[in-house]
């Protein structure tokens, strides 16, 4: 047997929200319970140990042990170790050069000679405490030395730094930025809204304020390299942490993720062009990246309750010019954006004597020299640091941190935070320092203060450990007692650890060993670091031409449709929650079959609001092999015609995030990125009238290893990512790739920007057949582009656009496939105009010895099909041709065809298909790397049920027949009384849907209070004084004792808790609602819930997978008093949960069902996904007999609006269906 446990040394995520529990329940002498896997093997084993150990455990966040006498090792404490001296003043440089070595701290020459210089003039050793810090703080990582470096390229002094010529886009074009380059993120200008949110004393409402829009968008590829899953999850954490702590603190709202990846090699379903060059093995596989990276990222998410809503996967590898290019150290990109008060915006002074707070999680021995580690080639660094530089993550703790956050903010000119700045790479030890010295001041810091769960760490473990969901703050002395109050009653841990100075230093106190293991001038530290000089050299690349002669026009199609840059994304999209928050405008699922293809994300900026924001990305990175400079351009133009479909308005009003990956130091890498920044920063951006107020970068892009002797490496394309971001007016205008069956005789218009360069180098088209290809497609001419953006808003606003797809990977064709399968229709184009040659034409027009021409007008088809030049398809009605190219006037437009009634894809040239298939074949195709990618990770049998639902041509779709008039307020006539019956909104820590249900209520009449579970144990609120109360989705503590229970068993086993409770359902002039995680809380409660004895529980879906999802229910003839009237309705609404599958134990009959799952033609349903979790009957909701309490696994509180529903039939007005669930409810009240 043997044991595989959470890593010695370390807590797990589940062990901290387990133990909370515990103590919630009145067990306060259990001081930590934690989990393992026991593995029994019998039998020959077929493989070796290493092999077993290998598959029974993540090497970087677990430990196997060899029995259960050993099990005690996880409790285990070591006496604590004093820090350590490095005698730098006897030994001189070799012995910095040797702890450079052995602690990984990835120091460069110059600064070793710095800090030698250092210490030699102060006349002491330093500490190991001191080095390490340093090493982060001034890190790659940190500190983006290449990008403040100083340049010669192949002999000549550059004037500009890369870092210099990126600010001079803000410089130039500063308009509509509040925050540039100053703070943990960007900052917008925004708009005066309505927010909503409770204020101090509990009770929800709208403030009219000015609030802004934070963006960041930050890396984790070193991490996602080495573990996936944590690795991309701490990668989304962290991102989430610096849109937090902008300014005095900001509350993240929606996000984005993206992976670069070499090739996928799915097993069985190897591709022809998926040729292998071997990789290290400390590194993960692209499947396991994919497979494990993407679930992590999603997990954070969606426990910390924020939307993704955008994201790109690109899977790239090849042998080019004689370098073999790939992805084996993964790009891995979180973004997002979230909401500020103006007033907030920027970190006030901070005075001497102010308090510093360590806020969220408490310090362990995990994610040690992350900053340096990921500054690293992969390879470089020793396999055991490399282990050690991973972190882990509780977006949980995270999730009870940014409620503090909230409630500080919350109180407005009253908050009590000066300046926050999360805790990322280097831990508090570049955390703290970089708090104080933004503000010009230093500190005195106690060491043992800090909350610490391993008190055997030593002073550099315990100053520079990576341990997450961690903020430092900044809080007048005088305000500290109503911060503690606040992180009390969100049960966040906070401690002060010490105090702001006026001098500039930084001392960190031991009262341990009584010492100093810091003493150092912020000056030191952060100021005078030696700056870097990089000579380097141009290299123009000598790519090979494109040789196509002998491809097959349908083979082609077929492979760019599996291509997994181009194929469908569901499997990396449904696993995300996509609505928690309720304030999603937009998501890449489109239409009644929710089709993963919108081009850009949108979210509101209110409950009230119909304005909001707009983000999208582009990225062009194989394009780097031939043209480095094309690529960036490229990237950003992509990213434009992605976010052209919002409703944006002028061009100058977005605002760029460019994060920059490049291999520094391989040949003429850096001159190329030079080249890149300056072709991009001094070029386009000006040339366009935007900017980029933030980004990042990442300059270690090379792997490199050993392999039966001989050196292999991996170098990554230069990379940039770019995602754009921009306020909308109103986001009901929204386009997406959904062509319309409904508008009478329509076309599709193709704009395309290359003006029939159709260059193909770089394109899916090549990379299928193992090539590159020497052409590559570029933005030639900005002003082309700029004039582009500016109709394509104008039509919109006109309303002369159906539908609207940008062209990018897979070219023309992907563009009118994905069209296509959004709307489960036949498209037919007329390449005629495309792969015009006028070689092949006399002056009559008449075609010239065809039969000498055919292999040139073949490669004109492949390249008018294939090439990925910028541009868009429009769907247009054909009475308004005359309209729409008047206003097309000067760009190239061409009507390229129109839908069929064929439900077939089809391409005619000279009159004859060059092409021609059937919709469902070639969205088959399209679906089969998702449809794999799913059956390797979650139930095979849902994953094959899901794939074989494209065979049904006459799915419908998702539909809307309604037994009311969802426009019908049978609420007025009770809320015109003046009286507003109260709701207690509940909370639990790790709820995360309060404030959608809160609004919903609002609208509907009632007053409604923010209630913790903290306010009921502690006395401090009564459900006494509530005539109803709502518990909504999140993960009450991560769920980690089944979803749901441990919030039930605190108040089960809490004696206060259970009485008024008791007390509450036992009054008839209640009423409750249980939604996602508080369905799963009251289904446990059924004991306290008078009708409830039959309610069922809530198991793991049958997927085996969290399931975001929106699906066809029907109100079923029951007394809720929610659903009076809506008996019999069918319509879409959204899930979001890991647990919702209904198992009852043996009650089945008898319990009152109010709500079920059906299919899209209306029948009752347990097919995946139109099933989402397996329920039998596709039950999902139930009520009590008399009907005051109910539960329901969707969330009918994230759509109550239209413009909240990811499709809805056209005509519906302000109110959704789901409206009435609530207002019935005010009705009910009286």
């Amino acid at each position: 047997m043997l044991l595989s446990v959470p890593r010695l040394g370390t807590i797990s995520p589940w062990s901290s929200k387990a133990t909370d529990i515990a103590r919630r329940c009145g067990l306060e002498a259990v001081r930590r319970i934690e989990r393992g896997t026991a593995w029994i093997f019998s039998g020959e084993p077929a493989f070796d140990g290493h092999q077993i150990l290998e598959l029974i455990h993540d090497r970087m966040t677990e430990t196997v042990l060899g029995s259960l006498d050993e099990v005690e090792a996880l409790f285990r404490h070591y006496d604590p170790k004093p820090f350590a001296v490095v005698k730098v003043l006897a030994g001189g440089r070799a012995a910095l050069e040797d702890v450079n070595m052995a602690l990984g701290l990835a120091l460069a020459s110059d600064e070793i000679d710095y800090l030698l210089a250092h210490y030699r003039s102060i006349g002491r050793d330093p500490t190991d405490v001191e080095l390490t810090m340093f090493a982060q703080a001034n890190s790659e990582h940190c500190r983006h030395k290449i990008f403040n470096a100083s340049w010669i390229i192949d002999g000549v002094s550059q004037e500009e730094t890369l870092f210099g010529m990126v600010k001079t886009t803000h410089a130039r074009n500063p308009a509509g930025t509040v925050v540039a380059y100053a703070d943990n993120a960007a900052v917008m200008e925004g708009r005066s809204i309505a927010r909503f949110y409770p204020g101090s004393g509990g009770r929800y409402g709208y403030r009219d304020e000015l609030t802004h829009t934070v963006m960041k968008c930050e890396t984790h590829n070193h991490p996602t390299a080495i573990s996936p899953f944590p690795g991309a999850a701490t990668g989304s954490g962290g991102e989430i942490r610096d849109e937090a702590a902008t300014g005095r603190g900001a509350k993240p709202k929606a996000g984005l993720c993206g992976f670069s990846v070499s090739h996928l090699r799915i097993p069985d379903f190897e591709q022809a062009w998926e040729k292998t060059p071997g990789r290290p093995d400390r590194v993960a596989s692209a499947v396991q990246i994919m497979l494990e990276g993407p679930t992590g990222a999603a997990s954070f998410n969606n426990e910390f309750g924020r939307p993704n809503l955008a994201g790109y996967f690109r899977a790239f590898e090849m042998e080019a010019d004689g370098v073999v290019r790939g992805y084996h150290k993964p790009i891995m990109i979180a973004g997002g954006i979230g909401n500020i008060n103006a007033a907030h915006a920027h970190k006030s002074p901070v005075a001497p004597a102010a308090l510093l707070v360590h806020l969220g999680g408490p310090g362990m021995l995990i994610g040690m020299g992350g900053g340096a580690a990921s500054s690293m080639d992969t390879g470089a660094n020793p396999e055991n640091l490399d282990f050690e530089s991973v972190q882990r993550g509780n977006a949980e703790m995270q999730r009870r941190a940014q409620e503090v956050i909230d409630r500080c903010w919350q109180l407005g000119e009253r908050n009590p935070v000066l300046s926050i700045h999360d805790v990322g790479a280097g831990g508090l030890s570049n955390a703290l320092p970089e708090l104080v010295h933004i503000a010009g001041r230093g500190a005195r810091i106690d060491l043992r203060a800090v909350p610490n769960e391993e008190p055997g760490m030593t002073p550099r473990e315990l100053w520079c450990n990576e341990a997450q969901e961690r903020f430092v703050l900044a809080v007048a002395a005088e305000r500290i007692g109503e911060f503690q109050s606040i992180c009390e009653r969100e049960r966040c841990p906070a401690a002060v650890v010490g105090v702001v100075t006026d001098n500039g230093g930084l001392v960190v106190e031991d009262s341990q060993f009584r010492n100093q293991p810091v003493e150092m001038e912020l000056s030191v530290l952060l100021g005078k670091p030696p700056r870097m000089t990089r000579e380097v050299r141009r290299r123009r690349p000598h790519p090979a031409p494109l040789a196509l002669q002998d491809v097959a026009l349908a083979d082609a199609c077929h492979r760019v449709l599996r291509h997994p840059t181009v194929a469908r994304k569901t499997f990396l999209v449904s696993i995300g929650d996509r609505t928690v928050g309720g304030l999603c405008a937009r998501d890449p699922l489109v239409g009644p079959w929710q089709v993963p293809v919108a081009d850009c994300a949108v979210s509101l900026m209110g409950f009230k609001e119909t304005s909001g924001e707009a983000f999208a990305m582009g990225e062009r990175s194989p394009l780097a092999i031939m043209n480095p400079e094309a690529s960036g351009r490229m990237s950003v133009g992509e990213a434009l015609t992605n976010l052209a479909a919002a409703p944006v308005g002028e061009l100058n009003r977005v605002k760029l995030s460019a994060n920059w990956m490049a291999a520094a130091g391989h040949e003429a890498e850096d001159a190329a990125l030079f080249d890149t920044v300056r072709a991009v920063a001094l070029g386009l951006c000006p040339a366009l009238g935007i900017s980029i107020p933030v980004g990042k970068d990442s300059l270690s892009m090379r792997t490199a290893w050993e392999e039966g002797g001989k050196a292999r490496e991996v170098i990554a394309p230069l990379s940039l990512i770019v995602s754009a971001f921009a306020p909308c007016g109103d986001v009901r205008r929204t386009l997406t790739p959904q062509l319309r069956t409904d508008s009478g005789e329509t076309e599709l218009v193709l704009l395309d920007l290359g003006r029939g360069r159709n260059r193909l180098g770089g394109s899916i088209l090549a990379q299928v057949f193992s090539q590159c290809g020497d052409q590559a497609p570029d933005l030639d001419e900005p002003k082309l582009l700029a004039d582009f953006f500016a109709a394509i808003q104008a039509l919109s606003r006109e309303g002369l656009i159906l539908a609207y797809h940008d062209r990018s990977d897979g070219g023309l064709f992907a563009t009118v496939c994905e069209m296509a399968f959004a709307a489960h229709v036949g498209v037919t184009v007329n390449l005629d105009m495309l792969a015009y040659d006028e070689a092949a034409h006399d002056v009559d027009g008449n075609e010239r010895r065809p039969d000498l021409m055919l292999g040139r007008d073949f490669e004109r088809v492949l390249a008018a099909l294939f090439a990925e030049e910028l541009g868009a398809v429009i769907q247009i009605r054909t009475s308004d041709r005359g309209k729409v190219l008047e206003r097309l006037e000067g760009l190239p437009a061409h009507v390229i065809g129109s839908p069929n009634p064929r439900d077939e894809l089809r391409f005619v040239r000279n009159a004859k298909p060059v092409f021609a298939a059937p919709r469902v074949e070639l969205e088959r195709s399209w679906s089969e790397v998702t449809f794999r990618m799913q059956r390797l990770r979650d139930e095979p049998d849902c994953a094959k049920e899901e794939f074989d639902r494209i065979l049904d041509r006459e799915d419908p779709g998702l539909t809307a027949v309604l037994t009311f008039d969802p426009a019908g307020d049978v609420a007025a006539p009770f809320i015109a009384k003046g009286v507003r019956p109260k709701v207690a909104i509940l909370r639990e820590q790790g709820v995360n849907g309060q404030v959608e249900m809160a609004a919903a209520f609002d609208r509907a009449g009632f007053d409604a209070h923010d209630v913790h579970m903290s306010d009921i144990a502690a006395g401090r609120v009564s459900l006494a004084g509530f005539n109803g109360f709502a518990a909504g989705g999140g993960f009450s503590y991560g769920d980690v004792l089944g979803a749901g229970a441990g919030w039930a068993k605190a108040i089960l086993f809490n004696e206060r808790a259970r009485d008024q409770f008791s007390a509450f359902f036992a009054r008839s002039d209640t009423f409750a609602l249980g939604a996602c995680n508080g369905c799963q809380m009251m289904s446990q409660l059924r004991e306290l819930i008078p009708g409830a004895e039959h309610w069922p529980r809530f198991a793991k879906n049958r997927s085996e997978q969290f399931e975001g999802r929106f699906v066809m229910v029907e109100v079923m003839e029951n007394p809720s008093i929610f659903f009076s009237g809506m008996a019999g309705s069918r319509m879409a609404i959204a899930t979001a949960h890991g647990e919702g599958r209904v198992v009852f134990d043996s009650t089945e009959g008898k319990a009152i069902v109010a709500l079920r799952f059906v299919d899209n033609r209306g029948v009752p349903t347990e097919v995946y996904p139109l099933n989402p979790n397996g329920s039998p009957g596709g039950i999902t909701g139930l009520t009590t007999a008399d009907g005051r309490f109910t539960v329901l696994m969707p969330h009918p509180e994230r759509g109550f609006r239209t413009v909240q529903q990811s499709w809805h039939p056209q005509g519906w007005g302000e109110d959704s269906p789901w409206m009435r669930m609530f207002r019935n409810a005010r009705k009910w009240a009286g």
